[in-house]
């Protein structure tokens, strides 16, 4: 399958794509239409919900946004859809009036993301008949949509590894739960955030590593997002929730650039003794990978 297949055209998501096709170390390819990526699903079309069900047997949707964000944008079309199942599995350790309960501090060390905290139930279902709050404060950008790269280069790099190694740290119940939900269950999975590249990259950055994703591949999906970043904030400047915050910052400081996700593996491998230590840190089991395998490997 080559790069240009991959993509899949919507017209309500901008930065939707198939993992099929991807290629593992031991000379395999990640098997198509099992683990869809995408960013906001909120502006899917009827002609959108129909292609990810007809051509893809999409069967659930792994929203990885906080609870403010379904509270304020609404769970999506797709919750509509009784063969979907939808499963919230935020990134953020919840709790506050906006994002999250440290919405308005400086982003955690990155020291220690293994420590366990304890959640809520993640598995809890968004009210598909819910609709966004009319006049509610937006969520925390730095969060959502982690600053990756201003002039001056490595510790804005740093400053957004440190974010990703905190979805480690403060959520590793929610993506344990994302794996197991790809591993586990028929049709395809659609993993999606609010722009598809930060949590969205990293969660499956992790899956891909369970089943043996050459790094290279792994990386390259990952910074893909930036061929599609101008229309991922043109989406999101038109939504209210993150508008403001957006206009607020040069386009070019949300690019997914691939040393990024380099250091952020890097740092897994050197810290926590690689993905599949870390995962089995967390409840992930021998059979839960070899599931994950047997679903995604050709």
């Amino acid at each position: 399958m080559s790069e240009r297949t991959r993509w899949i055209p919507l017209e309500g998501a901008v930065n939707a794509r198939d993992l099929g096709g991807l290629p593992t170390v031991d000379g395999r390819v990640i098997r198509r239409g099992r683990v869809l990526r995408a960013d906001n699903l909120q502006g899917l079309t009827v002609t959108d919900v129909r292609v990810l069900l007809d051509d893809y047997d999409l069967k659930n949707v792994i929203d990885l946004r906080s609870d403010a964000e379904v509270r304020l944008e609404g769970p999506g079309p797709l919750a509509r859809v009784p063969s979907v199942r939808l499963h919230h599995l935020s990134l953020f350790a919840e709790g506050g009036r906006h994002t999250d309960a440290a919405a308005d501090q400086p982003p955690p060390p990155a020291s220690d993301p293994s420590a366990p905290s304890a959640q809520p139930d993640p598995s809890a279902q968004p009210d598909p008949s819910a609709r966004p709050a009319a006049s509610a404060p937006g969520v925390d950008i730095d969060k959502v949509l982690p600053w990756q790269s201003r002039p001056g280069g490595g510790q804005h790099e740093d400053r957004s590894i440190g974010f990703y190694l905190g979805y480690l740290r403060d959520r590793a119940d929610s993506i344990v739960a994302a794996l197991r939900v790809m591993a586990r269950t028929d049709g395809s999975a659609l993993v999606h955030c609010a722009a598809g590249k930060d949590r969205t990259g990293v969660v499956c950055a992790l899956a891909l590593e369970v089943a043996g994703t050459t790094r290279e591949a792994i990386v390259a999906d990952y910074a893909a997002s930036g061929e599609r970043i101008e229309a991922i904030l043109a989406r999101l400047r038109a939504s209210d929730t993150y508008a403001a915050d957006i206009d607020s910052r040069p386009a070019d400081s949300h690019h997914p650039h691939a040393v990024i996700m380099e250091k952020f593996l890097a740092r897994v491998d050197e810290e926590l003794g690689g993905t599949a230590a870390w995962l089995a840190g967390h409840g992930w089991t021998d059979e839960d990978t070899e599931a994950l395998r047997a679903r995604l490997l050709d």
